[in-house]
Parts: C-alpha cells; structure tokens; sequence
C-alpha cells in the first residue's frame, strides 16, 4: 500500500459548489498543512439554476449541458483550495442530481435520491478503504436544508463508514477501515445572526436584498457545536475564490479591502461569506469547549455511529 500522509480528512458533498460555501475554509486549512483532502462529489450538478445569462443555454431544460460544464467549475475551486484529491462517486455522472422533491427531475430512475444506498454506499466504501481518513465531513440527517441529495448523501456517507469498518464486507477490498470520527457540517446561529447584522450595517452590498438566517443551511445552536474551523484572511480569500470558480451557481461580492464579506446564490439574496465553520460530531458528543483541530476527536469520548 502507498504510504499516506499522517493526516487525512475525507468530505462527502452532493454537488459541486457545496464543498467551498460550507467547507472552503477548512479545506484550504487542512491543504495547506499537508493533510490529504479528498473530496467525494456525488452528483454533477446537472439540474443547479443558471446565473450568467451567457450561459443559460446550459440548463437542464436547455441544453441539458451543465454537468459537464461544473466538473470544469470544480476543478478550478479546488485548485484555488490546493486540494489534488478529487473524486466523483462511482465515477462523474454516475448519479444524477435529483432536484427537489416533486420535480420531474426527482422522479428519474438515474438520479442520486433513487439510488440504492447500500449499492451507492458500496463506491464509498471503496474510497475510504483506500484513503483511510481518520476524519470524515458530510452532511446531518436532514441534509442541512431538506435537499434530496443531500439526504442522501448523509445516508449513503454514514452507510459506507459503517460497511467500510466491517471485515466480513468485500474482504479482498483493501482492508476494513474505521473512521475515527464523523463530523456534520453545520452554521452556529451566533455567527450567522452577526453576518447578517453586518451586512446590514453596511448597508452598501452589491445585491438587491438579504437572505434570513433561516436561508443559511444547517444552522443550528451554538451550544451544539463540537469543532470550529476559524479561517484567517488567506484561507478565506481562497474559499471566496474557490466560491468564485462556481461561476453558474455563485455571485461573490468583489472587496478591495479583503476577503469579501457576501455572496448570492441564483435568488440574488445577499448572505454572508462566513470565515468560520462549524462541524457538530455525529455520535451528538460536545466537549466543553469547541474543538479548534478536526483531529483532536480523540479528546472526546465517544466514536462514529
């Protein structure tokens, strides 16, 4: 077996751009201090709302092209985030995006939210015995905001780490592998309250309107919080940019005076760029204070479920 880094952290995201708005910070963290970053991607994207007018042809119910175009979004973000290690699940277009509930996209056999979990699992499960992370990042149970895939992609996450710690699954696969903490991303209200005040005092953004905290996926007490990834003006700029490679999906507010501070999705509802994330642990264990370091799971009792 190759010989890995020492530290190794895995992300399980449902469609390109989702890793750099709720993450983007704590990949460029870990990047930079020689973890291996590998980012599993579930979904092309294919059936996201077009910004750029240029390039509406793209959408789903045009030119249904968009899939492809967002790999090459991807890539860019990840070179701004300096991760090497990306990947598709079951490889690019194995699954497709699914929509929302009750769309016609949600309805087709190919798509990710029909998937069957334990066979969708199985890919995973591949990648994890390979990689071997001790830390693994996906979504909670509700998929932070309610999106099928995002559902899903907590369910198909939490599928694999526990088939990939099994010996009795796929034996000749690498070798079972447990995972020796799973982290659900998530937004301390506290701090999504205060960037929205402070956008509001500015007063001065580049969109016509606010979002709410409720438009902020996976946002939760601060009390429930177990790691905060707090980024400093270089990381966040790389995560502005990262956000900024998602060109179809993001507007990214320009800043002269540092990392910006907001961005819109296609509701062109200005929310905050948020420079510190949070991860609450998956076993629902908190220490008494936040930890600042994923790895230092081992300082709280407990293990993934």
């Amino acid at each position: 077996m190759t010989e890995l880094p020492a530290r190794r952290l895995m992300l399980v995201h449902a469609h390109p751009d989702d890793e750099s708005i709720t993450t983007g910070v704590t990949m460029a963290r870990y990047a930079a201090e020689g973890a291996l970053v590998t980012l599993i991607t579930c979904t092309l994207g294919e059936e996201g709302e077009v910004i750029p007018p240029a390039l509406a042809h793209l959408a789903a119910d045009q030119e249904d092209a968009l899939g492809p175009h967002r790999i090459g979004e991807l890539r860019h973000a990840m070179r701004e985030l300096g991760v090497a290690d990306h990947r598709f699940l079951g490889g690019p277009g194995r699954y497709r995006d699914s929509g929302m509930f009750g769309t016609p996209a949600n309805e087709r056999p190919d798509c990710f939210w029909r998937a069957d979990v334990d066979e969708a699992a199985s890919h995973l499960v591949a990648e994890i015995r390979q990689v071997r992370p001790q830390v693994l990042v996906t979504y909670d149970p509700n998929g932070g905001y309610g999106h099928p895939d995002h559902i899903q992609a907590h369910r198909v996450a939490m599928r694999a780490v526990e088939l990939a710690a099994d010996p009795a699954y796929r034996p000749g696969q690498d070798g079972p592998h447990r995972v020796g903490c799973v982290y659900w991303n998530c937004a301390a209200r506290s701090v999504v309250e205060e960037g929205f005040a402070r956008l509001r005092a500015r007063g001065d953004g580049p969109f016509p309107a606010y979002a709410s905290v409720e438009d902020v996926p996976g946002v939760v007490a601060d009390a429930e919080v177990a790691a905060v990834i707090e980024g400093d003006d270089t990381e966040t700029a790389a995560k502005a940019a990262a956000m900024r490679a998602h060109a179809t999906q993001i507007v990214v507010a320009d800043s002269s005076t540092g990392p910006p501070e907001s961005f819109a999705l296609s509701n062109g509802l200005s929310q905050p760029l948020l420079r510190t994330e949070h991860f609450r642990r998956a076993d629902g264990a908190v220490p008494a204070e936040p930890l600042r370091d994923l790895f230092a799971f081992a300082e709280v009792a407990g293990g993934p479920r």
